[in-house]
């Protein structure tokens, strides 16, 4: 399984414009494992993430999705201002567990335009992110 195949197929299915895998490392951080339609100033900051930081490190953190209506205007202090280089809008992260609980990843979509994503939507993003983690040789 290529996880850059994966990441452009639930890129599509959620209708989205761009997307990240980040797996945990045995530093204790997210690395980033494929990525699609992000640039290449925004790829150099986040091809490692602490927990805690940022969109990705947030979810990680939580150990549930969090969303942004609009990257570009938010407020919340859950996204960084590094974010905003991406172009895009609205977005989602996802932390990818393991049966047992385990974090092993984070896989977050965007889009171009503000987005309000779906609790359907939450919710295929977790289950997109459990077999990928079920997939993904340790």
């Amino acid at each position: 399984m290529s996880l850059q195949h994966e990441l452009d197929r639930i890129i599509r299915q959620l209708h989205a414009e761009s997307g990240t895998i980040h797996l945990m490392a045995e530093d204790g951080q997210l690395h980033l494992a494929a990525s699609s339609g992000i640039p290449e100033i925004v790829l150099d900051r986040v091809r490692t993430v602490p927990i805690g930081k940022g969109m990705a490190g947030l979810a990680a953190e939580r150990r549930k999705p969090v969303t942004i209506c609009n990257i570009q205007t938010d407020t919340s202090g859950d996204v960084r201002p590094g974010a905003k280089l991406t172009g895009m809008e609205g977005a989602i992260a996802a932390p990818m567990l393991a049966p047992d609980g385990t974090l092993g990843g984070v896989l977050g979509v965007a889009n171009r335009a503000p987005r309000t994503f779906t609790a359907e939507e939450e919710e295929a993003l977790l289950a997109f992110g459990r077999q990928l983690l079920s997939a993904t040789p340790p």
